[in-house]
């Protein structure tokens, strides 16, 4: 089974960029992706054979989720919901899909912002998501994929001492990381290439960043322990262009 996890940095304006055709070209089962920026009905686009599922902000032009399910090999799921146990749903942040064998939640984790402004939200969500995956893992297991918006380790982004204490690699925002994963899940890019080193997945628009390279690893696919021995691979497609992010992929057989 694959799934595709992107942040697309602004859905209607990637749909310009050959979304289309990068979506037709992937074959994913599920295609999950970040930052649609919009409201329901700006986007006229409906992928053939494809369930969609799209979460709002409630600020328009702001944040937002959605998950594209191919329905010929995966189907309909057994249940869908929006949020943290309805919670932090203001923001669109948050979708889970129910199947017999697995959940899969498609997030945006909020950015703790300049100065570490949102960090006790961006905690608070943490805190909410671990024990929410927690509650699901108890049930049957859980993929987790989306935009974190954290560089775990300082193998996860090309200057860690300059940035050390920015959002995004602040030490709260790490251990947040660290403790998510120490409650039973795994970090499946890590767990199959672990010294794999100046592979990430966003890079800043400004000074080049992504033409020099200059990126951080903060998409991923955080699964439950007992599926990492039936991961067939864990990529991270950074040939793919249309967005300042390029898509994470899981395959894996379920």
């Amino acid at each position: 089974m694959k799934f595709i996890s992107w942040n697309v940095n602004g859905f209607r304006a990637v749909l310009g960029k050959g979304f289309p055709e990068i979506f037709e070209a992937q074959e994913a089962d599920f295609f999950c992706i970040q930052e649609t920026k919009m409201q329901e009905g700006q986007a006229d686009w409906h992928p053939e054979g494809y369930l969609e599922f799209y979460s709002y902000a409630e600020k328009k032009g702001y944040s937002g989720t959605a998950i594209f399910a191919r329905e010929s090999t995966v189907g309909a799921p057994l249940s869908v919901a929006y949020g943290i146990k309805g919670e932090h749903n203001d923001e669109g942040r948050v979708i889970t899909l129910e199947y017999p064998d697995f959940y899969l939640i498609c997030c945006y984790v909020p950015n703790a912002q300049d100065g570490l402004k949102r960090i006790d939200y961006r905690l608070e969500f943490e805190a909410a998501m671990r024990a929410y995956m927690i509650e699901l893992d108890a049930i049957k297991p859980v993929i987790y994929c989306g935009d974190l918006n954290v560089a775990h380790n300082e193998i996860d982004l090309k200057n860690p001492k300059s940035n050390r204490g920015n959002a995004g690699f602040s030490d709260e925002e790490r251990s947040a990381m660290t403790q998510l994963l120490a409650s039973g899940f795994t970090d499946s890019f890590r767990y199959l290439y672990p010294e794999q080193e100046q592979i990430y997945s966003w890079w800043s628009y400004r000074f080049k960043a992504r033409e020099k390279n200059a990126g951080w690893r903060i998409d991923y696919f955080i699964i439950s322990n007992r599926l990492a021995e039936k991961m067939e691979d864990a990529k991270i497609l950074t040939d793919i262009y249309g967005s300042d992010h390029c898509p994470v992929e899981l395959d894996i057989v379920l």
